[in-house]
């Protein structure tokens, strides 16, 4: 396994990522006010996992106005899943995270996705009220974690 950092250019990324849209989108509908939020270009903190050589889970961090880093696009495909690399993901974005000089991580994700909140209910997140314009969209939930 290889973790890279990268950024929303890399093409292993983008594909991915239009894997994750395509399942959020037969989960919740391709018109769910989530999907609002799925734009990359502006993610220049990027990882990708690799089992040889063939990109197999992603995840990215962006600054927030709310002194904390959000996590955004994590996705492992279906045929990698159970093999704890969304704790691998988790992890490196994190120590990203803290090398920025940053000690929290927040995150939101849809209702509809309960392997993703049990990762991160594991990982020590918790559940927080929703932020931003989270707030008007009641089937979101968010999370957020202090690291140390």
């Amino acid at each position: 396994m290889k973790i890279i950092r990268t950024t929303y250019v890399n093409p292993a990324f983008q594909e991915l990522v239009g894997h994750l849209n395509e399942d959020l989108a037969q989960r919740d509908g391709k018109d769910h006010p989530l999907a609002q939020f799925n734009e990359i270009t502006h993610l220049k903190h990027v990882v990708v996992v690799y089992l040889k050589n063939k990109a197999v889970g992603c995840g990215a961090i962006a600054k927030t106005d709310l002194s904390a880093m959000e996590i955004k696009r994590m996705y492992v495909t279906p045929a990698h899943r159970g093999q704890k690399l969304g704790e691998k993901i988790l992890t490196e974005l994190e120590n990203w995270t803290k090398e920025l000089g940053h000690s929290k991580c927040i995150l939101f994700m849809g209702a509809n996705q309960p392997e993703a909140l049990k990762l991160y209910l594991r990982n020590n997140f918790s559940i927080i009220e929703n932020y931003g314009k989270l707030k008007d969209i009641p089937d979101s939930i968010c999370l957020a974690k202090t690291l140390t």
